[in-house]
């Protein structure tokens, strides 16, 4: 397949889909391509916070200032995708009342709204808080849903013709003197090459931005840093819950629809394709949140992931947490390259402001004067306000039979849902499994972690003719592999019951397996 274009993007996470909608909405063909499915990287693998820029504000002031100003935006442009929940920074006896002072004069400096609590009234409106905080901050802070918010962007790019491709890997750069002349590439479903001839390259590739510069012969210095979170089965807190303290491990805990997700960590790793969390990560985790939430003690999870930062290395030696979470925009002149630009480090929070730097700089090389608009238009879903707001999936759900059979009971997906997401993939020429539809819908994301509505799904995959003879087993197979790679650190209690069950189901009275 050949490609002409005049800007390819590589990178199909949240900032490689911000960057193909800049560009889309400035008139400049554009096409995408990522090696797997939306959000393959750290866009799918984060805690989902809408930071307010308090995280940092008194260690990194530039990357607060940063996500204070985005998370304004975002709530305006991206409403649909985002559950403006609040957020609020506690202390413990044993945290220092110095940090407290810091905090808020800090916030004060860069424009941050923080605003001390009445405790008595904080523990009445969030009850699973420890009852002996000693303080309590207000802040901006909201959650926000990724998958969704990638796919609106993707959505709104393709609207003004721009063109995605998944599964679609980079394998090779062709370089004639100081520019990049072709790039090479390999679709994996069907193993068709792929030939791409554009004006401009964009690295968006997260954690592999190195390895993309590489292939032309950039020099990038990253910091492979993974967090891993924890999921539980259910929601324990209204709004997101902040360790009022220098960041540090297990001192996030954020409402995320159904579920509660917390941690983080941040251990420097070489390998970005076999992330592992061992189980004492897991106990870290949880014994540290459960200071802030002591409900967490006793709460069932039932799953845990990790994802890699990429993060700006200035100094080999340097600690991960000190590392800046500020971004960094790469022309690779002192590389010797006229029309590569990569973009690494940043936040979720910051992917909108880090894609309209890289795409001012395209625009600079291109002569294009047209400025950047995507902080004024809201995405798709976001037109006239909308919220995330869980509780409206009922109303998809209430139609008659069959378009209102519900596939997944624990994150509320119907059949409809999915009748329309699978029209979209068909339509966009992108492949149909189980995990695809995962990442638009939620679908096996809750308690039964795809147990139940896997095989329903791909039933309904049968029945529609999407697949026939052996492929429906072998998507099955590798939709409750990929779940099951999560739940492994978590098989105690009532998760451990859980799995005994489907263990049960599917190799007991389904043969998956093939032992019977």
């Amino acid at each position: 397949m050949r490609i002409e274009t005049q800007v390819l993007v590589i990178g199909g996470g949240l900032t490689g889909a911000g960057v193909l909608r800049d560009l889309a909405l400035r008139g400049i063909h554009a096409v995408l391509l990522e090696r797997r499915d939306l959000n393959a990287g750290a866009s799918g693998a984060n805690h989902g916070l809408l930071h307010s820029g308090g995280r940092y504000v008194v260690t990194d002031p530039d990357s607060a200032r940063e996500c204070a100003r985005e998370n304004a935006v975002l709530k305006r442009i991206a409403s649909g995708c985002v559950e403006d929940t609040g957020g609020l920074f506690v202390a413990l006896e044993e945290d220092k009342d110095e940090f407290i002072a810091d905090f808020l004069s800090s916030a004060a400096g860069i424009g941050l709204t923080a605003e001390q609590a009445d405790l008595k009234e904080i523990l009445e409106e969030e009850p699973s808080l420890h009852p002996r905080i000693k303080a309590a901050i207000r802040v901006p802070d909201a959650s926000i849903n990724p998958f969704l918010t990638t796919e609106a962007n993707l959505d709104a790019a393709r609207r003004l013709g721009a063109r995605v491709f998944f599964y679609t890997q980079v394998t090779s750069m062709q370089r004639d003197g100081k520019r990049i002349t072709r790039v090479d590439a390999i679709q994996a479903k069907t193993g068709e090459t792929v030939q791409v001839f554009a004006d401009e390259v964009v690295s968006a590739a997260g954690p592999w931005v190195d390895q993309i510069g590489a292939l032309a012969g950039a020099d990038l210095h990253i910091a492979y840093s993974q967090g891993s979170l924890l999921i539980t089965n259910s929601r324990l807190v209204n709004r997101v819950i902040n360790r009022l303290r220098p960041p540090s491990d297990g001192d996030i805990v954020v409402p995320g629809e159904t579920v509660t997700i917390t941690g983080t960590n941040s251990i420097r790793v070489e390998n970005l394709d076999h992330l592992r969390t061992s189980a004492s990560e897991v106990d870290r985790l949880v014994a540290e949140a459960s200071k802030m939430v002591p409900a967490l003690e006793t709460a069932r999870f039932i799953r845990v992931y990790a994802g890699v930062r990429p993060l700006v290395l200035a100094d080999p030696k340097e600690a991960d947490r000190a590392i800046t979470r500020t971004f960094t925009v790469f022309d690779h002149e002192k590389d010797g390259l006229e029309n590569l630009v990569s973009i690494a480090g940043g936040k979720l929070t910051t992917y909108r402001l880090m894609a309209e730097r890289v795409v001012d700089l395209v625009c600079r090389r291109l002569g294009v004067d047209d400025p950047c608009r995507t902080a004024e238009i809201p995405l798709p879903g976001s037109e006239g306000g909308q919220t995330l707001d869980t509780g409206k999936r009922l109303e998809r759900l209430r139609v008659p039979a069959p378009e209102g059979e519900v596939l997944c009971e624990c994150e509320m997906v119907g059949r409809q849902q999915v009748e329309e997401i699978v029209t979209e993939l068909r339509k966009n020429g992108h492949p149909i499994d189980p995990n695809a539809i995962r990442l638009r819908s939620r679908l096996g994301m809750g308690s039964c972690q795809g147990g139940f509505c896997g095989y329903r799904t791909i039933g309904y995959l049968y029945e529609r003719g999407f697949v026939s003879h052996k492929k429906g087993n072998e998507l099955l197979a590798d939709f409750l592999e990929k779940r099951w790679g999560g739940i492994k650190p978590m098989l105690w209690g009532e998760q451990l019951r859980q799995e005994q069950l489907l263990e049960a189901i599917y190799c007991g009275s389904l043969n998956i397996d093939g032992n019977l």
